[in-house]
């Protein structure tokens, strides 16, 4: 795993500060290990602290009042979670559950005040990243109003498969009906849909895609 200076470098927050910059922000970061399944933040609880994934995955999440799980997303290596509470000072407005094994990088909202004063840069940069989380959420509006499960499902597939130098993210199905809005048993007929399509290749303990322009154009078709 790269060391906390390297690690912060790859960070949107902070993006333009030299290394003596990030070196004096790097005193204000503590890390965190996590186990797989260990909830981290609990929905309508209060945000101390923001955190960035140096290693494995976490999942952020609702729960209805029926117990239906609708995963909001899926935060991995480089990325931050609890954004939103820490910046407004309000609860947190959904779970964190890692997925994985998990080494955090966290910093508290007064340190992370701190910084935003001292480094305007920082402040600009927030700004751009609060926008991509809001772009973010209006992207899953728009899949589950007006996309079919079996486009959501290609979607799903595509941004957990990796890139070749980024391993993707294994999923059960019961974790990709969250993420789509349905039940296991429809995302478990889209997959099986897909492969007959000729896109995917089911696997014993894996999916492999098969024809990614395919299933691109799926992922972005409408009803």
């Amino acid at each position: 795993m790269a060391t906390k200076l390297e690690f912060l470098k790859s960070i949107p927050y902070f993006t333009g500060l030299d290394n003596g910059e990030l070196d004096s922000i790097s005193q204000f970061f503590s890390e965190r290990k996590v186990e797989r399944d260990e909830i981290i933040q609990l929905e309508g609880k209060p945000a101390e602290a923001l955190f960035f994934v140096a290693s494995g995955a976490v999942k952020v999440f609702k729960i209805s009042s029926e117990g239906k799980e609708q995963i909001l997303s899926i935060v991995r290596s480089g990325e931050s979670f609890n954004d939103i509470a820490v910046f407004d000072d309000g609860p947190s407005p959904a779970s964190v559950q890692a997925m994985t094994p998990v080494t955090l990088y966290r910093i508290s909202r007064d340190e992370l005040h701190t910084i935003l004063r001292e480094h305007p840069e920082v402040a600009l940069n927030t700004t751009r990243v609060l926008a991509d989380r809001t772009r973010q959420l209006v992207s899953l509006v728009e899949d589950l109003s007006f996309r079919h499960v079996i486009n959501r499902v290609a979607r799903v597939l595509l941004e957990n498969a990796g890139n070749g130098s980024t391993p993707g993210t294994r999923l059960t199905q019961q974790e990709m009906a969250a993420m789509v809005g349905s039940v296991r048993e429809v995302v478990a007929r889209s997959l099986k849909d897909l492969e007959v399509e000729g896109v995917i290749k089911l696997e014993r303990h894996s999916i492999r895609i098969t024809d990614r322009e395919a299933l691109e154009a799926m992922a972005e078709a409408a009803t």
